[in-house]
């Protein structure tokens, strides 16, 4: 059984959500059952990018893995695309035999059995801006796999609609830890390693998004910008 991997990259550190700050790898698979408007990862989700996708079998992620990591265990991050429609268990099972710990981001349309083996399930509803819309019977069914993992919410708003709509989402699961994020409205076209972003225009939706929350009353989510768009822009691989 192979892997569809995108891309490997770090170490570096985690740039959003429950783990923002912790030293991580990303494992990035490609394909994604979504297409989200305003997705920043495009070389990992449409099909014509497929060519550079690469089969990896779970040993062969596994050593390229290490090889970044130095052999020193630390957080690995399954994200893609969405990396629930591949079988990631095998790979879940070589890395914590040596100490490492397991974070996958998902938006909750597919749940595995193997979501269980995780360390931390990050679900990620799509709201209205994304053009997708959330089936929450999946989405249950992505909570209920995730067993006695750690779970989070973390959910990205552009507009107000979009705030609206967390709230919704939110009081559907109040034992969820709940993470707000403000999107990056200039995502990199998909051919580009570093493309041009509109650091003001993100940075003025982090603090509307803040003020729009604490002038709510709201104050059960932890509101985060997107780290590693603070550091790198939209820089690959980082």
């Amino acid at each position: 059984m192979t892997l569809r991997i995108a891309e490997i990259f770090g170490p570096t550190i985690q740039g959003e959500g429950a783990l923002i700050g912790a030293p991580t790898v990303f494992v990035r698979a490609g394909g994604c059952d979504y297409r989200c408007a305003w997705c920043d990862s495009l070389h990992a989700v449409e099909s014509r990018f497929r060519h550079e996708w690469t089969p990896m079998t779970a040993a062969e992620v596994w050593a390229r893995v290490t090889a970044l990591s130095g052999g020193r265990p630390l957080t690995v991050s399954l994200s893609g695309g969405n990396p629930a429609i591949q079988d990631f268990a095998p790979l879940i099972t070589m890395g914590k035999a040596e100490g490492y710990r397991f974070a996958l981001e998902t938006q909750g349309s597919v749940a595995q059995d193997w979501f269980a083996a995780l360390d931390m399930l990050i679900l990620s509803p799509k709201p209205p801006s994304s053009g997708e819309v959330v089936d929450w019977v999946r989405f249950d069914a992505c909570v209920t796999a995730a067993d006695t993992a750690a779970a989070a919410m973390k959910i990205v708003v552009f507009d107000e609609a979009d705030y609206l709509w967390a709230r919704e989402a939110a009081d559907r699961y109040p034992d969820l830890p709940l993470y707000l994020q403000p999107g990056n409205h200039t995502p990199p076209p998909p051919e580009e390693q570093d493309a041009v972003i509109d650091m003001d225009g993100v940075l003025a939706r982090m603090e509307w998004l803040v003020e729009r929350t604490l002038a709510d009353g709201w104050f059960r989510p932890r509101i985060l910008p997107q780290l590693h768009v603070l550091i790198w822009g939209n820089k690959r691989g980082v």
